[in-house]
């Protein structure tokens, strides 16, 4: 049963990737799909994209954990995962919000 330890990895290390580009992008880093570009917006683009960034790491947390719980041989590894999303991908919106009202111009 060690795929859904790796599955978990390969997702952590998804997010954790979307979090270091935005550390090392130049233009301010998008959060919704679709959305204009925000350059105008944003006073202080390395404080937004390091706030992104540490938002995507942050989020990336519950898959390592997840994983590390799965490669031990819990199946306490599946409940770690769907509480991180359920209560994760709400609060990177939330939490996408407050970083953009942070940092865009009033």
């Amino acid at each position: 049963m060690m795929i859904f330890p790796v599955v978990s990895a390969f997702a952590g290390s998804f997010f954790a990737g979307i979090g270091i580009y935005a550390l090392k992008t130049k233009k301010p880093m998008r959060f919704w799909s679709g959305s204009e570009n925000i350059s105008e917006e944003i006073t202080d683009v390395k404080a937004y994209n390091r706030a992104n960034a540490v938002l995507w790491i942050a989020f990336s947390a519950v898959f390592f954990i997840s994983a590390l719980i799965g490669f031990l041989g819990s199946e306490a590894a599946g409940w770690v995962m769907m509480a991180g999303c359920l209560a994760g991908i709400p609060a990177l919106a939330v939490a996408y919000k407050k970083i953009y009202k942070r940092y865009s111009k009033k």
